[in-house]
């Protein structure tokens, strides 16, 4: 069990992770925000968060461990942005293995991670040629790595990101990105940085969707009532 109520958020400069931290700190959650950049912290600690100052790109599993021990749940929602290939495999893929490693050697049983809704399946069916397969790949590949952990891990995966204010109230997905079975149109599959945000707040506070991906986009079910 972990001995205190302390979860750290990995790329916590990012986006999302810049919502997720004062919300996670008004449930009474201790937020630690690893970033790389010093010159961010003054950002973090204005959010409630305690910046800590560490590149993923460059921490062995022994020492992302030390970070983590004690901690309530990990959350990976670093990101290499796309772009660089070398770079998304070294962040998306890499970094995040090593930080599950981490988790599991540090006792830290909680993991959610940010993925996008069609990981599970965008690698099958993308031209390897194709500038998104690297990111598809690297998801996809490290959301099955942590399937196969003994983490209490929830996978999530948003749609099409946008900076709109949260909702609350998300419609979940198929692993195909569907609604219902059926094909989501362009207007329907995107979700809001901070509904992600919300989602996150919800499945640590609550133990929602333990080993198990929800897929999501912004909705009318509020989020209590659709993943439980």
């Amino acid at each position: 069990m972990a001995e205190t109520n302390r979860v750290v958020i990995i790329g916590g400069h990012g986006k999302i992770a810049l919502l997720a931290a004062p919300k996670l700190a008004r449930q009474g959650m201790d937020v630690e925000s690893v970033i790389r950049n010093p010159d961010h912290a003054e950002e973090i600690t204005a959010l409630g968060a305690t910046p800590v100052v560490l590149d993923i790109e460059q921490a062995d599993v022994d020492t992302l461990a030390r970070q983590f021990a004690g901690a309530k749940a990990v959350v990976f929602s670093a990101g290499a942005g796309g772009g660089n290939p070398e770079r998304t495999l070294a962040v998306d893929y890499q970094a995040a293995v090593r930080t599950m490693q981490a988790a599991q050697q540090a006792g830290v049983k909680r993991f959610v991670m940010v993925s996008y809704s069609r990981a599970a399946v965008d690698v099958d069916t993308l031209d390897p040629e194709n500038s998104f397969f690297g990111y598809a790949k690297a998801k996809h590949d490290a959301d099955e790595y942590l399937r196969g952990t003994d983490l209490d891990y929830t996978i999530l995966g948003p749609g099409v990101l946008t900076l709109d204010p949260a909702t609350g109230q998300i419609v979940l997905a198929d692993a195909e990105g569907k609604i219902q079975g059926q094909a989501a149109q362009d207007d329907q599959a995107s979700t809001s940085r901070e509904n992600v945000a919300e989602v996150i707040t919800h499945v640590l506070a609550t133990d929602a969707a333990t080993r198990g991906t929800v897929n999501f986009y912004d909705g009318s079910t509020p989020i209590p009532e659709a993943i439980s």
